[in-house]
């Protein structure tokens, strides 16, 4: 089939409807567990039942298929290929050289199809591509994509989207993403690791070109702390973007550089001047903009011009030594 000649087929176009349904008549074609992905069921699903798989294999000959009722428009799925016909495809969304989990929102210029193809390529723990539930819709939602990356307008580090912190002690996994920069203290809100040993990560569920990023460093005391922030597609190479490493920072702390793509957001704490534990209570990216922020305007910026000159103090909180700050979290 010419892949120009889209417009010679009658489609259907339902805005913000997911056609990948049975209520719309679409059907899982290839694939094992093939009846899991169009049953509209996220939350029952284990190790044993509620999805849908294919065996990952090096040359990307097996995937999953959904067959739609009748050709369609779409612009806002979670595939990797389109066709009209199962002969021709087009590939649509490749992040084959990116690491994701959970939900994967794409979107993509309006294509008209029928048949939609998800070829798994790498899975961290086995050989298996494992899907749960797809969606696939015409949206009027504006977006904006960058090297076929979401550049997001809004915090995509949020526990609504699925993002993580993979790496840091805390009392609770994901306290950088929970939006609540009020309550923290000596003991509770904040992520934390070992200076010399440690870092903290974030992955966000899906890579997104992102630009910006806000930190709330932990400032009930008046220390001060010296970082650096890195990126990654893969978790393996890791490119700098921010490097505090000689600058005393306090409070509030925006990073912003040029856009590029990351998987993973790791900050690496380099100096405390009360003891040698980094903490920081807030993370988000990109960066928003809101009154709270307005308020703290005082303390936004790189940091001071030099570091402090402060012995260490076992005695500092948060955790009375860097050590015991870590033990009392694991």
């Amino acid at each position: 089939m010419d892949r120009n000649a889209q417009e010679v087929f009658s489609n259907m176009l339902i805005p913000e409807e997911n056609i990948a349904t049975m209520k719309y008549g679409a059907q899982v074609v290839k694939g094992q567990l093939k009846s899991a992905l169009s049953d509209g069921d996220t939350q029952n699903y284990d190790l044993d039942h509620g999805f849908s798989r294919h065996l990952i294999d090096d040359d990307c000959s097996s995937g999953i298929e959904i067959k739609l009722c009748q050709p369609s428009t779409s612009n806002h799925i979670r595939i990797y290929s389109l066709s009209m016909d199962e002969l021709d495809w087009i590939r649509v969304i490749d992040h084959s050289q990116y690491l994701g989990r959970s939900w994967q929102t794409l979107y993509l210029p309006a294509h008209v199809s029928r048949y939609i193809q998800i070829v798994g390529t790498h899975n961290t723990v086995n050989k298996i591509f494992q899907i749960v539930a797809l969606e696939c819709m015409f949206t009027n939602k504006t977006f904006t994509l960058e090297e076929g990356l979401i550049v997001p307008m809004e915090n995509v580090a949020t526990i609504a989207d699925c993002a993580s912190v993979i790496e840091g002690v805390s009392q609770s996994q994901n306290t950088l993403l929970n939006k609540d920069t009020k309550n923290y203290d000596w003991d509770s809100g904040y992520t934390c690791h070992q200076l010399g040993s440690g870092t903290i990560v974030v992955q966000p569920a899906q890579p997104y070109m992102i630009g910006s990023r806000w930190l709330l460093l932990w400032d009930c005391e008046d220390q001060s702390y010296s970082y650096h922030v890195e990126v990654s597609t893969n978790q393996q190479q890791w490119t700098i973007v921010a490097e505090r490493t000689k600058v005393a920072c306090k409070s509030w702390q925006s990073v912003t550089v040029e856009r590029q793509p990351a998987s993973f957001i790791r900050i690496v704490g380099t100096h405390n001047t009360a003891n040698e534990v980094f903490h920081y209570v807030h993370f988000e990216c990109p960066e928003q903009q809101s009154s709270q922020k307005e308020e703290n305007s005082g303390e936004l910026g790189t940091g001071d011009t030099s570091l402090a000159s402060q012995q260490l103090d076992p005695h500092v909180l948060p955790g009375s030594n860097s050590y015991s700050a870590i033990q009392q979290h694991q």
